[in-house]
């Protein structure tokens, strides 16, 4: 139909409504100027043109916000209502376009341009229109939005653009698509929108309905579980818990989410805290379930210390708390240079190898403090068990986590220090290997998976620097040893104690004593006095407790009031402490025929030995005493083999083995004796006591030998070293391939000590041995 043109036609704004053609509804109208356009259209001819508002909070709308296609309308009736609002009846006409907004008498007036549907039919449009009704009753059917009486009158339609405009007044549509289905005046276009419309929102229906089923079973399912819980509190409340476990399971999930667990311990937790809550209080496995949550939550899972990577402060930390020991802090502080440079290394295992009283846990300690990380110390002395490292399966009655859970939750934190003490003191019997168990622990390609048979979820301990401490690395299983780095700490000078006991030991006893450097002063002499006389030792434990008794007895005399003040002096030290127990340096006073000096590594250190020979009329046995070990009996036998195939080079006679027993003696026999550096000692005592030649005195000596008398090298070149000069020796025998461990010696002793290298047993006896006087 022709398109037709009307002018001053009033306008009316619509907020949030829009109105298709043939459409008859109410509409309330509060704005002013709004109320003069509908009573100059009643007052005119009853028309006027409806546009809806671009934004619906504009109180005071200008053309260029409003859509310019619209509705031209007759207004049927004016009402007011009681509140003061014009409620008016609409009769939608035709679509149509303003233009030539004008404002006149308070109220906008434009010219209208009319589109009116076409009342033509073809077949194409008869097509749409009932695949449209086809779409619109399935909807219907779906939609608790559209009646049976609706539909019916929306079916009895035969005009296709009125039946589009019905049926889009029904649909849920947002204002902008209703505008849009507006602006449609073509109404084959309009019948295909509809249609492509009316499809995807029979789809999202469809999803609706699928969805609210799937949220009413939940709801079910959780009516159901609310009833059963609520059930199952009232059985609780008659058993005796009175409060249920709601307020605890409460709780305990709040805190499982602040532990900061990984994603699958957390969802661990979960499900036996859901377990948890479903058993009676009173079922043995409550307390058991409760126990291992408890564990979960308290471990360090995320929280961790703030290193303070400062090389300077931790030198400083490391100088003030130790004398000596330079081999260790350099080796920590290089640690420390690397973890500043890359902020990403994983934590060294570090094992401190050393006699007892060196200082390897106090060490340890000074590292923690040293890096700013806490410190957590456990004893592994005595511990033969596996599941003491990898602790209990919870089945058991009593099941707990190890020792190494146990020491992280003692920590606090994923990266402290902790200190393994006694490593080699662990054993093993039917109940497991618990050296082992700890391949795991201190393997770096491992343990960020760490698996404790309690907890049952993998813990990660590459954060954590593990020190290990050990007196006597033999006893240490091979694959444990070789996953950590081995420090050796020998022992200490006399210079070294006497420093110790001076900055350390004296300053600290004098404090647990209750008294005043003022009080009590010591002087260095009698410092010296108390390590050579009263103390024979690697470390200064010995030490310590001679100045702890010192301490003593000056606090009894201070507060008897015998003195008001002590000072401590070589003639004191007798009438406080006793007699002195060692003789300073155990070497001979004069040269002896069959008596060699060796130099032997114990468990508490360096040490010497006195290797005596006796010969005597016989048939040739040999006799060996001293409670001597395997290896030091094969020694002794090859000796003797050597000294027998050399007895025309020393002047021996050749029959000696069958015309005498030859005695070879340890003394001390109550304490175990075995290693493989006595071989040229041994052989030195024989020759000594076949030739008649006195040895030096002076001279200590360490080699292993063999048949044809070549000197084999030997290990703890220090610690022996350091025996060697505290018993007074000046000149050591040591074997030629060990030329490269003399640099491992303190500066001070190597000072006072002559190094002898040799390669063969003759060298050996030339040097040990006085000339022949003959």
């Amino acid at each position: 139909m022709p398109k037709k043109k009307l002018k001053n036609i009033p306008l009316l704004p619509l907020r949030g409504l829009l109105v298709y053609p043939t459409m008859v509804l109410h509409i309330d109208v509060g704005r002013e100027r709004s109320v003069f356009a509908i009573e100059h259209a009643i007052a005119q001819d009853n028309l006027i043109f409806l546009a809806t508002q671009r934004d619906i909070s504009n109180e005071n709308p200008e053309p260029e916000d409003l859509y310019t296609i619209g509705t031209l309308a007759l207004v049927k009736s004016m009402t007011q209502l009681p509140n003061g609002t014009n409620r008016i009846l609409i009769e939608g006409v035709e679509r149509a376009e303003w233009s030539n907004y004008e404002e006149a008498d308070l109220y906008p007036v434009v010219e209208v341009t009319s589109y009116p549907d076409s009342d033509e039919k073809g077949a194409e449009s008869e097509a749409l229109m009932r695949t449209l009704l086809t779409y619109f009753e399935k909807y219907s059917k779906v939609s608790k939005k559209v009646t049976k009486e609706t539909y019916d009158s929306v079916a009895s339609i035969v005009e296709p653009g009125r039946l589009a405009d019905m049926i889009a007044s029904h649909l849920p549509l947002k204002l902008i698509a209703k505008q849009e289905v507006l602006e449609m005046t073509d109404v084959n276009e309009r019948l295909e929108w509809l249609i492509s419309r009316l499809y995807n929102e029979q789809e999202v229906l469809n999803l609706e309905r699928k969805i609210n089923e799937r949220v009413k079973e939940a709801m079910e399912r959780t009516q159901k579980e609310f009833y059963l819980r609520e059930q199952m509190k009232a059985i609780q409340t008659e058993l005796g818990d009175k409060d249920g476990k709601g307020l605890e399971v409460a709780e305990l999930t709040v805190q499982i989410e602040k532990a900061g667990m990984p994603k699958e311990v957390k969802e661990a937790a979960l499900r036996e805290l859901d377990r948890y809550e479903k058993i009676p209080s009173a079922a043995a496995e409550s307390g058991i379930i409760r126990n291992y949550i408890e564990w979960l939550i308290t471990l360090p899972w995320s929280d961790a210390s703030e290193e303070q990577l400062n090389i300077n402060r931790s030198e400083e930390i490391l100088n003030r708390d130790h004398d000596g020991l330079e081999t260790v802090k350099e080796r920590i502080l290089e640690y420390l240079a690397v973890r500043q440079l890359t902020n990403s290394l994983r934590g060294p295992i570090l094992c401190l190898d050393g006699p007892p009283g060196v200082g390897k846990t106090s060490l340890a300690r000074s590292i923690a403090e040293s890096l700013g990380r806490k410190f957590v110390r456990i004893s592994l002395g005595g511990v033969r068990d596996e599941s003491e490292i990898r602790g209990h399966r919870r089945t058991y009655v009593g099941a707990m986590p190890g020792r190494i859970i146990q020491g992280m939750k003692k920590a606090g934190t994923i990266n402290p220090v902790f200190l393994l003490d006694e490593i080699d003191k662990m054993s093993n019997d039917f109940r497991g290997d618990p050296s082992s168990a700890m391949l795991e622990v201190l393997d770096p390609e491992q343990n960020h998976s760490f698996s404790d048979h309690y907890i049952e979820e993998a813990y990660n301990l590459s954060n954590v620097l593990f020190i290990a401490t050990a007196n006597d690395l033999s006893v240490i299983p091979g694959p444990l040893r070789d996953r950590m780095e081995i420090i050796s700490i020998a022992g200490y000078t006399e210079i070294e104690k006497c420093s110790i006991a001076k900055n350390h030991l004296i300053p600290k006893q004098l404090k647990e004593h209750g008294l005043t450097k003022s009080q009590v002063r010591f002087g260095d002499p009698a410092i010296l006095e108390i390590v050579r006389y009263y103390t024979r030792e690697a470390g200064v434990r010995g030490l310590e407790r001679q100045i702890a008794g010192i301490c003593r007895k000056a606090a009894k005399i201070i507060v008897t009031g015998e003195k008001k003040s002590l000072s401590i002096s070589p003639k004191t030290l007798e009438m406080l402490i006793g007699k002195k127990k060692f003789r300073y340096g155990q070497a001979e006073t004069v040269n002896q025929i069959g008596v060699a000096t060796g130099l032997a590594y114990t468990q508490v250190g360096g040490d010497t030995l006195q290797i005596e020979v006796s010969l005597s009329p016989g048939k040739g046995q040999l006799l060996l005493t001293g409670k001597l070990g395997d290896v030091m009996k094969e020694s002794a036998q090859t000796a003797l083999s050597y000294v027998r195939s050399k007895t025309k080079e020393y002047g021996i006679d050749p029959n000696f083995h069958e015309t005498c027993d030859i005695h070879i003696h340890v003394p001390e026999g109550a304490t175990p004796k075995d290693g493989p550096s006595a071989g040229v000692t041994i052989a030195t005592a024989l020759v000594s006591a076949l030739t008649k030649r006195p040895i030096r005195r002076e001279v200590g000596m360490t080699g292993e030998i063999t048949l044809r008398g070549r000197v084999l090298p030997i290990g703890g070149l220090k610690e022996k070293s350091l025996s060697a000069h505290r018993a007074g020796l000046t000149t050591i025998i040591l074997p030629k391939d060990n030329e490269r461990d003399i640099e491992d010696i303190p500066e001070s002793v190597r000072e006072q000590l002559t190094f002898k290298l040799v390669s063969d047993a003759e060298e050996v006896l030339e040097i040990a041995l006085e000339e022949n006087s003959k």
